[in-house]
């Protein structure tokens, strides 16, 4: 079983930078494709950033530019570095791992961009 755990969510002023940090567990990291998704009050959960594994990687239109995904195999984890934060970046934010025909999401962390 694969477990996926979130860190590095907070509050942060507009134009500021955080970056999120999700730890997978188990063997499947290394070939899994690595995604992170973003749900606000009232809306739908959408995907941000998507890292294929092999060099592939694909944003949000409205995050393009300023956020990047990374991984990095040896430490199992995946990276969502987001600049210049706006209002309507605030959000869960989700880590997911599809591997085949499984699908794992972490717990959520929050993300909330002030004035």
């Amino acid at each position: 079983q694969v477990q996926l755990v979130e860190s590095g969510g907070g509050l942060v002023q507009a134009g500021g930078s955080l970056r999120l940090s999700c730890a997978a567990s188990g063997s499947l990291f290394r070939s899994a494709v690595m995604a992170w998704y973003r749900q606000a009050p009232g809306k739908q959960r959408e995907l941000v950033a998507l890292d294929n594994s092999r060099g592939l990687t694909n944003y949000a239109d409205s995050v393009k530019g300023r956020f990047t995904i990374s991984r990095d195999n040896a430490e199992n984890t995946v990276y969502l570095q987001m600049n210049s934060l706006k209002r309507e970046d605030t959000a869960v934010y989700y880590c997911k791992m599809d591997y085949g025909s499984l699908e794992y999401w972490g717990q959520g962390t929050q993300v909330t961009v002030s004035s």
